[in-house]
């Protein structure tokens, strides 16, 4: 199997899922798309999986290669139909890429907060054996406000209505962050846009409460990414 993944900087990799991947041997290519590598060849990857990242689906005059991205996940998603996940940045992106939409979310959601599967997502054969509540790390000013056609809402939070979607039968995607690792905080909290995010929504002493909650929550965090991962990578040899 190859995969074929997306990073908007370099912090935001697959995080916990790497040790998955390394369990499973399975070759996996990084494209780090704010430093110019380009898009390969779409037909040589089996699955894609789409980081997130400290820009907006809008910002392409910024960010120009936002516009290659997007024409190659709907590509993907709609063309070829062969599986995509996609997180934080990688969950609006889809929405974008096909048709949704998306917009600030205010305040932005941001520490160790519960998501909540719908009827939906307990069904998905992405959740399965997961619990129906969990904690999640959030971090996103921006929100999924009209999902694309063929999609379905799989969890939501209090503050933000679509935390997790699928989009026909191959493409999954979540607002929250389930690649958490004991570094993720720290190195997430060195980024100028996510510090003033933190500060602005939380307070200025807001990272140790951060930072023990996550810690707090690695097992679960792992638990259920270890979880997520075994059922994406089922649906990919069906």
């Amino acid at each position: 199997m190859n995969l074929l993944v997306l990073q908007h900087i370099e912090c935001e990799h697959p995080g916990q899922l790497r040790e998955y991947l390394r369990r499973d041997n399975i070759n996996w290519q990084a494209v780090e798309l704010d430093q110019g590598e380009p898009i390969p060849d779409l037909e040589n990857f089996d699955a894609m999986w789409v980081m997130g990242g400290p820009m907006d689906v809008w910002d392409t005059d910024e960010h120009p290669w936002l516009i290659a991205e997007k024409a190659a996940i709907r590509e993907w998603v709609l063309n070829l139909q062969r599986p995509y996940l996609g997180l934080c940045l990688g969950h609006q992106l889809l929405a974008d890429a096909l048709g949704g939409s998306c917009d600030k979310l205010s305040p932005p959601e941001i520490g160790v907060l519960d998501i909540q599967l719908t009827d939906a997502g307990i069904a998905d054969p992405i959740f399965r054996d997961m619990p129906r509540q969990q904690r999640a790390l959030q971090w996103h000013s921006v929100q999924v406000t009209e999902t694309p056609d063929n999609s379905t809402i799989l969890a939501s939070s209090p503050a933000c209505a679509n935390q997790a979607m699928r989009v026909g039968d191959n493409a999954w995607s979540m607002q929250y962050h389930v690649e958490v690792e004991p570094d993720t905080v720290d190195n997430w909290s060195a980024i100028p846009a996510y510090r003033s995010a933190l500060i602005d929504t939380l307070g200025e002493d807001a990272l140790p409460g951060l930072l023990n909650d996550a810690t707090t929550e690695l097992k679960s965090f792992a638990d259920n990414s270890e979880l997520l991962y075994r059922n994406f990578m089922a649906s990919v040899s069906q």
